[in-house]
């Protein structure tokens, strides 16, 4: 088992360091945790909310839709929450193989700047525009 990285609370990855040397990512690693930490809360809150909250009777059809709408909006926004921890998760396990911080398509490194803003991101910018540049192209061709 390696030591534990220490990092200076005002560190942040710049691109004159090795790239994915071990400070890069205890940096990454702690910003995932920290980001899923958070997403982990706020689902707890909600499941807490919905409880209370329960199936309340409510007679008049126009404030019952906009419960429902609601509910049904929150239920989404928590959905997809579920599956960004399952990228973050996806994520901390390519920081443990070695992997993390690398194009799945290209092999080439990601930009610090691009993980920085998306740190679950799997592709290179250019790698993630020709892949989104190829779904617009099938999609128009339906």
């Amino acid at each position: 088992m390696k030591a534990e990285t220490v990092l200076a609370s005002d560190y942040v990855p710049v691109d004159s360091e090795p790239f994915m040397n071990d400070r890069q990512l205890e940096y990454f690693r702690r910003k995932l945790i920290e980001w899923k930490n958070q997403l982990l809360a706020e689902s707890k809150d909600t499941v807490s909310d919905m409880k209370e909250g329960g199936t309340r009777n409510i007679p008049d059809v126009a404030d019952r839709a906009s419960e429902e709408t609601d509910r049904a909006l929150e239920l989404r926004t928590r959905d997809r929450q579920r599956k960004l921890v399952a990228k973050i998760d996806a994520a901390l396990r390519r920081i443990e193989d070695g992997s993390y911080g690398y194009c799945d398509v290209t092999g080439e490194p990601i930009s610090l700047k691009r993980l920085d803003a998306r740190p679950i991101a799997t592709m290179s910018l250019e790698a993630q525009e020709r892949h989104e540049r190829k779904e617009r192209v099938y999609r128009d061709d339906r």
